[in-house]
């Protein structure tokens, strides 16, 4: 395949076949959206369905790279493959480039069986909350079993997009503040595992007692899952088996009573939902120019028309 080659379906099968350059091209692609993104999302789509999300978030400088590096080490010493993609509001895309604090991730850079992707959002129509789960659709198509999300941050971006994974991990630390702060963040609704990273300072025994006293106040409905709490330490591993084994106890519990499916459904219409209301969104752009807009808009100025009626005329143009 020609390494400059960016037609979607030649650069698909290649990513299909294993090739790793290609489908950091199309994960490009879909971060820059326009036609090209919707062709790799008909053809992903399809072969989707298998993979496994798990999303993890919590405050900056909780450790959630370095967590998540030691993770990949524990999925790899099983032979199990992954893919990882960090999700990044805040830095320009880098092509695959590791970003900042995650660095230590690689480790793991050369190893054929680990695929991690920064990604931060620049043209697509919708933003992350319409790229990530096409490139997460992307990485499950060419056969990665295990995605895992990583954010940067506790913004609602970051948290909605955490938390639109099959089991999200909610990372915080020793001392980590009050209970104020995590139902700001949104954090208390999303998470299905709590991890208490960096459990070697002082401070565990009183953050797992402050999460275990939300979750009493959560009113959990009996036979539902509580979130576990697990202490580790992401530098050097400690705990994570116990994370990933927590992580393998919630799947098999909403596997089975359906949750699963039902959480998959509700994501996909919302994301139906999305993609309608951002289409509306560019098509209410494009009608909003010409003379009959200058006309209307200076009539609102002028104050002989209102502005309800005015966007009524323009809403003509498209039967609305």
């Amino acid at each position: 395949m020609n390494r400059r080659d960016r037609n979607p379906e030649t650069l698909f099968q290649a990513a299909q076949e294993g090739d790793r350059s290609a489908l950091a091209r199309l994960l490009s692609l879909i971060e820059q959206g326009g036609d090209a993104a919707r062709v790799i999302g008909r053809l992903s789509y399809p072969k989707g369905g298998t993979a496994y999300t798990v999303g993890l978030t919590g405050a900056p400088g909780a450790g959630k790279s370095t967590l998540t590096s030691s993770i990949i080490g524990h999925l790899r010493r099983q032979d199990i493959e992954v893919a990882v993609l960090a999700i990044d509001p805040s830095s320009p895309f880098t092509g695959g480039a590791i970003l900042g604090d995650r660095v230590r991730m690689q480790d793991h850079a050369t190893d054929q069986g680990v695929f991690i992707r920064s990604m931060a959002t620049r043209g697509h129509l919708g933003g992350l909350s319409l790229a990530a789960p096409e490139a997460i659709r992307l990485l499950d198509a060419v056969g990665r079993l295990w995605v895992l999300v990583e954010t940067v941050g506790v913004g609602q971006v970051e948290v909605e997009i955490a938390g639109k994974a099959d089991t999200t991990v909610v990372v915080v630390n020793p001392g980590w503040g009050d209970s104020v702060q995590a139902n700001k963040a949104g954090l208390m609704e999303i998470a299905d595992v709590f991890v208490i990273n960096k459990a070697d300072r002082k401070g565990v025994d009183e953050t797992r007692r402050d999460l275990e006293q939300m979750l009493d106040l959560s009113d959990i409905p009996d036979g539902s899952w509580r979130p576990p709490i697990v202490p580790t330490i992401g530098s050097t591993g400690e705990g994570v088996p116990a994370l990933w084994e927590k992580v393998h106890e919630h799947r098999a519990f909403i596997s089975a009573n359906g949750e699963l499916e039902r959480r998959r459904r509700f994501r996909l219409r919302e994301e139906l939902r999305e993609i309608v209301a951002r289409r509306l969104e560019q098509r209410a752009r494009e009608i909003c120019t010409g003379d009959r807009w200058d006309q209307l808009t200076d009539g609102v100025v002028e104050r002989t028309v209102d502005p309800w009626s005015a966007a009524d005329e323009m809403l003509k143009s498209v039967g609305a």
